[in-house]
């Protein structure tokens, strides 16, 4: 099993920048992908932005340009770099982590998330 911690969620003023981190620990072999995915309270979740063991990155269109995500995969560590912060950016931030089970199956594991809040 994969455990996620999550850190570096606060409150932050509008257009400003905020670090978060997720570190994954356990069986942490064979895991391929690690994003960050958000919600609000009543709201679906939501993708933000996605990263390979090989580097390759999606974002969603309402971050890009704004967010960066970046990972350490000797650290087993992923991070998410948000710059100019917007209100509506305020969500609980969740670490995910993807590993392939086979060629067609994947199992994901989520982190408890941490809170970000954006004043305007």
């Amino acid at each position: 099993q994969v455990q996620l911690m999550e850190s570096g969620g606060g409150l932050v003023q509008a257009g400003g920048s905020l670090s978060l981190s997720c570190v994954a620990s356990g069986s942490v072999f064979s895991i391929n992908t690690m994003g960050w995915y958000r919600q609000a309270p009543g709201k679906q979740r939501e993708l933000v932005a996605t990263i390979t063991s090989g580097g390759d990155t999606n974002y969603a269109d309402s971050v890009k340009g704004r967010f960066t995500i970046s990972r350490d995969n000797a650290k087993n560590t992923v991070y998410l770099q948000m710059n100019s912060l917007k209100a509506e950016d305020t969500r609980l931030y969740m670490c995910n982590a993807r590993k392939r089970i086979s060629v067609a199956t994947y199992r994901d594991y989520w982190g408890q998330g941490t809170q970000v809040t954006v004043s305007s």
